[in-house]
């Protein structure tokens, strides 16, 4: 932490108290003058010089801000400066600016970590579990005769009686119960297996210790349950009509089918692997440096978290408020949540910048600009856009260091 006084005075301050002046003498209630044109001296004789002290102060901070950057930008500031007033009178105004400096960083050992990254080779049996996926998903439901097996829907009424008195929530009509969901009660999908339709049956179960109803909780039961349908699933086949359906460019056999799964399979894992090994990478390396956090800086990142967390929900149509009813919450207890993935991120962000410099990892404004014109084209915009939304040419060049960074972390030496 570092605090830095700065001072306004002489003719800065008095510009200052005279745009006070007149920005006061506008509601300013003199007699014999209407509200704006009463001279200053007349002003003052009536209000005082003190009643302009504050909003000239207040019109001071901007300036006062940009001359503390002015004077100490040689210094890494990582947090918004803390302002406070340390003295107010006719002479001027001093302004105290509480910085939170950039802690001092020691790395550790940051190569040759021994971090392994996850294998991606992609087995027989997650091609299969992948297309058979895909074969569900063009699944059909077809009306059948016979019994109800394990696997089809039972269109089904059916009624909760305990000691022959029927219990609120118990009661469906043309309810579709797929045999194997496991949605119902444990014991009751099993005994509707071999009904066929038509069919009526009493049906014992008990309901569950942990049930959430303190009438029903481990209580023997009777349903009441007739059969009114019998659906089977009709899984397609790998035919030149499901080919067709899946409308996959150069699919159209199971060889070619079973190549584009994995090689979908393939990059999905190499992503996951990718992802997982930087992140066991910044753990490592973290645990070998030596830095002590200021607390704002987690509170910023906390914030930042905050915000993208609540711009994720709008995307589900949620807000916030609504967060915190559905999961009976509040901000303070959502922040407490977020607080050790925020000093992980701001630790992460330290390490690398601090690699960078051991490095001595620079970006040419040639670098940035070829980056930003690859990424521009990337996500179909044009680059001055792309600028825009990304936070400029310094941030593409941040990012390109920090990328760096995280490729010296894995060499093995």
């Amino acid at each position: 932490m570092k605090e830095i006084t700065i001072k306004i005075e002489g003719k800065e301050w008095e510009e200052a108290l005279d745009k006070a002046f007149k920005k006061a003498n506008k509601k300013a209630k003199i007699d014999g003058f209407r509200p704006g044109h009463a001279p200053k001296d007349i002003f003052l004789k009536k209000y005082g010089k003190e009643s302009l002290m504050a909003d000239a102060a207040d019109l001071c901070i901007n300036d006062a801000y940009l001359k503390m950057l002015e004077e100490n930008k040689d210094l890494e500031i990582v947090a918004e400066p803390e302002l406070g007033l340390k003295s107010l009178d006719e002479n001027g105004v001093e302004f105290i600016f509480k910085l939170t400096l950039k802690p001092e960083v020691k790395l550790g050992k940051y190569k040759g970590l021994k971090v392994k990254k996850d294998s991606t080779d992609v087995t027989e049996e997650e091609i299969d579990e992948t297309i058979m996926t895909m074969r569900n998903r063009y699944a059909e439901n077809q009306i059948k005769d016979g019994e109800v097996e394990d696997g089809d829907i039972a269109v089904i009424d059916f009624e909760g009686f305990k000691d022959d008195v029927a219990f609120d929530g118990g009661k469906g009509e043309d309810y579709s119960l797929k045999i194997g969901s496991h949605t119902f009660i444990p014991g009751f999908e099993e005994q509707i297996i071999g009904m066929k339709k038509g069919e009526s049956k009493d049906i014992n179960v008990t309901f569950p210790e942990d049930y959430h109803s303190e009438d029903l909780k481990g209580q023997p039961v009777v349903f009441k349950v007739t059969v009114k349908e019998v659906k089977e699933t009709i899984i397609p086949e790998l035919s030149k009509e499901f080919f067709e359906d899946l409308g996959l460019e150069g699919v159209n056999d199971e060889a070619s089918l079973r190549a584009q799964v994995k090689e979908n399979i393939k990059a999905r894992k190499e992503m996951d692997a990718e992802n997982k090994y930087i992140d066991e990478l910044l753990k490592a390396a973290i645990k070998n440096m030596t830095v002590e956090v200021p607390d704002v800086m987690v509170n910023e990142e906390v914030d930042r978290m905050l915000n993208q967390y609540e711009e994720n929900l709008k995307m589900q149509g949620l807000t916030l408020e609504q967060f915190y009813q559905f999961t009976n919450s509040d901000e303070a207890a959502l922040k407490e949540q977020m607080k050790e993935e925020a000093l992980n991120r701001v630790k992460s962000r330290l390490l690398l910048e601090e690699i960078a410099k051991a490095e001595k990892i620079e970006i040419s404004e040639e670098e940035a600009n070829e980056e930003a014109n690859k990424l521009a084209e990337k996500y179909g915009m044009k680059v001055d856009e792309f600028l825009k939304a990304f936070g400029g040419i310094d941030m593409i060049k941040y990012d390109s260091k920090m990328r760096q960074a995280i490729e010296i972390l894995k060499l093995e030496k």
